[in-house]
Parts: C-alpha cells; structure tokens; sequence
C-alpha cells in the first residue's frame, strides 16, 4: 500500500502527518523511540530514522479519520533541516547544469578537432594522465634528460641509467653554449 507522510516542525516540536485514511479498521500501531518513529498497518510501514534525538515522555500519536499524526518533542530547539538522518539526493532540476559532463563533453569535441602537433599533445596527455606514478617518472625523467627527443613509459628501462639524446634520423643534437 502507498502511503504519502509529511512534517513541519516549530521551535518544540516535530510533526509528522501519515496520510493513512481508517488507521484504527487497519490496525495501525505506532513506536517511538528517541532516534525512530515505527509506524505499521495492514500492508503499510513507515521506519524513520530521526535527524536528532526527540524526548519519548513528551512526544505522541493520534489517529484521525483521514490520517495519523505522531508529535515528536524536540531534545533541544535547534531548527532540522531534514526528518531523517539518510537524505535521499534530490532529482536534478531540468535547468540544473552538470558541468563535470559539460567539460568532459568539450574535451572529446577538442580531441576529435585537433590535428598534428595538438592531436599528439593530447594522446600524450591522456597517457600520462592515466598512468601509474611509476609510468609517470619514466615518462619524466625520460623526456627531460634527453632534451625532449625519448619518451619512455618502462621505469624498468629508464631507471637504471641516464637517458641518451636521440634525435631524429637526418639530425644531429648540439648543446647550446653556456
């Protein structure tokens, strides 16, 4: 059975209304304790799992012919900002935008643009960025000691020793003078 529930609250009290119509012919049953609010019926059941801690003594429950309303006395006067203690994450707004997808999507659309010298400074990007540390160092390491003509990904390799220069075929490398 389906069965909306609401509250409100003042600066003593906790208020929640159970949309529950002939309570008493359904048998109903409410427990209160300082942090839950248990309500059954035939086919209904409500478990709440309080915000703050409420006084048992002073709270109470009534039913009426349409609905049932349980009055939770507050421990202290603070103001809740929800019944309970699990908040369940509210539906996104139509308008609401969400910028993590947004730039992920621009991302895609400036790969699939990109061309020569760009095209490899974002594969190079991506390689790194979703690598271990230790591909990272190597790939560090690699690229500054040979004055940018090695790129390696294998630690094992690079690690031993320093990186040789190895310029492409048909050059040569030349120290500026200091």
């Amino acid at each position: 059975m389906s069965v909306r529930h609401d509250w409100y609250q003042s600066e003593t009290k906790v208020v929640i209304t159970v949309l529950l119509k002939n309570a008493v012919e359904k048998n109903y049953a409410v427990e209160i304790t300082q942090n839950r609010v248990h309500m059954t019926a035939d086919g209904y059941e409500l478990d709440l799992k309080l915000l703050h801690p409420i006084v048992v003594e002073r709270s109470s429950y009534k039913a009426f012919s349409t609905k049932v309303e349980i009055t939770l006395a507050k421990e202290t006067g603070i103001r809740w900002e929800n019944l309970e203690e699990a908040i369940v994450a509210a539906p996104v707004q139509p308008k609401a935008k969400n910028w993590d997808q947004l730039v992920n999507e621009e991302e895609k659309i400036d790969e699939k643009e990109a061309k020569g010298e760009a095209a490899l400074t974002n594969l190079f990007k991506k390689i790194y960025s979703s690598s271990s540390p230790e591909v990272q160092k190597a790939m560090n390491k690699s690229f500054s000691e040979s004055g940018g003509t090695v790129l390696s990904t294998n630690w094992n390799e690079v690690g031993k020793e320093k990186v040789t220069v190895k310029p492409p075929n048909g050059t040569e490398f030349r120290e500026w003078d200091k």
